[in-house]
């Protein structure tokens, strides 16, 4: 066993520096990275999630989601409202303040692309492998064995 060829150590450490990059264009905002992935679900959605989806699309457990929502919803970024025939399922909709960020998160996403040391082209293959690999981790979590 070596430090440096621990896979789970080099994802650890590359996604707490592109985290801490989008922090400080996240900051200025008063939003955390958490709040600016929500942010994104539901704009890529266009219709109000459940709490439930919307724990699925972010691999969020209710545990973690519910405090950050709320906080959320505390800043007006966000609306939450019960189901009317389902009293379990909550809806998730941006407000129009959280509408009127898109640009300006577009633009702090622009600039965290900019910094990173590789390319567009590297970027997604990148993506797409983590995204593939996520995938067969968590079909395999969910197969029991």
């Amino acid at each position: 066993l070596h430090i440096d060829q621990q896979l789970c150590l080099a994802l650890q450490i590359s996604s707490s520096l592109v985290t801490r990059l989008y922090r400080r264009g996240l900051a200025p905002l008063g939003l955390t990275h958490p709040q600016y992935l929500v942010l994104i679900a539901l704009w890529e959605a266009e219709e109000p999630m459940t709490m439930g989806d919307l724990g699925a699309r972010l691999s969020l457990d209710t545990g973690s989601l519910t405090p950050l929502v709320k906080r959320m919803e505390a800043a007006d970024l966000v609306a939450r409202k019960r189901d009317t025939r389902d009293e379990r399922r909550v809806w998730v909709q941006p407000t129009p303040k959280a509408m009127a960020m898109r640009a300006d998160l577009a633009a702090i996403r622009r600039e965290v692309v900019r910094q990173l040391p590789v390319t567009g082209e590297q970027i997604a293959s990148l993506r797409r492998l983590l995204q593939d690999m996520n995938e067969a981790l968590i079909q395999a979590d969910a197969d029991p064995a």
